[in-house]
């Protein structure tokens, strides 16, 4: 009796693992392909493969996630969507106190953004990030997971990438996860030529989240372009979108597509406190 009903309770459990995941897809889905995004937002997909990165993730509808300086909004249009209505979502944008002309710029038009679609985004919780002033991101030890996309080579060139990871696992509950999706360098490719060229090692970000406290669970290829060389006369900035050399070989980076990108989920161990 007691193996029929230990049987039973694993079919269950079973059962309801990938019910999950069937809602958890349904719900990617709708936010990635709702009439509300961008068109050339939803155009970068193909390169980007948001579903399945936040699948890698593990970003379920009921979480409390911090998206890592959204920029112009790009992820914030999917994932705003998808936790409204049972999770949270912190914007953890550009800091409002600066003097850099491009964080305030952007960071206006995000708000402007925000406020022209309040059905889709009267929840977002807007904060900052700019480890040198000690703003808060979100609740110290309460959130479920913390995403970047793209950025670890800025904090690199600002001289503070270790305090953003070390920030990231403080703004983390034990046991939750840290998504990096970053441009990929060849391995060996030293720190200065990093910085010039967007593009960073993954022992480098490994290095970074470990001496943060993470532990690298798993990596994922879904983000990876072998098209790209990761040698270009104007950096990552070479290729699409931003297309830095103008109509110069244009065809030819348009070919190309997007950067190669690494894709790493580190967690936050259950058993270690916040620092």
């Amino acid at each position: 009796m007691k193996s029929v009903s230990f049987v039973v309770v694993l079919a269950l459990l079973c059962w309801a693992s990938a019910l999950r995941a069937e809602v958890e897809v349904t719900n990617y889905k709708s936010a990635v392909e709702g009439e509300h995004r961008t068109a050339a937002y939803a155009q970068r997909d193909e390169y980007r493969n948001p579903a399945a990165t936040l699948a890698f993730f593990g970003v379920a509808p009921d979480m409390s996630v911090v998206e890592i300086w959204p920029g112009g909004g790009w992820y914030s249009e999917i994932l705003a969507p998808l936790l409204r209505e049972n999770g949270t979502f912190y914007a953890a944008h550009f800091p409002v106190e600066t003097e850099v002309g491009y964080f305030q710029r952007v960071r206006k038009n995000y708000a402007q953004k925000l406020a022209a679609a309040p059905a889709l985004y009267d929840k977002v919780v807007v904060t900052e990030f700019h480890p040198p002033s000690g703003v808060s991101a979100g609740p110290a030890g309460k959130v479920d997971r913390v995403l970047t996309f793209r950025n670890v080579h800025n904090w690199m060139k600002a001289g503070y990438d270790q305090r953003a990871f070390d920030e990231f696992f403080a703004l983390l509950k034990p046991g939750g996860v840290l998504g990096v999706v970053e441009h990929r360098a060849r391995p060996g490719t030293d720190k200065a030529a990093m910085g010039a060229s967007g593009y960073v090692t993954e022992a480098y970000v490994i290095a970074r989240a470990e001496a943060a406290g993470f532990v690298l669970e798993a990596k994922s290829e879904v983000n990876a372009n072998p098209r790209d060389s990761a040698q270009h006369p104007q950096g990552v900035w070479t290729l699409p979108p931003s297309l830095r050399l103008g109509e110069t070989d244009r065809d030819k980076y348009l070919a190309i597509g997007e950067s190669d990108r690494m894709t790493l989920k580190f967690r936050r161990p259950a058993d270690v406190d916040s620092r």
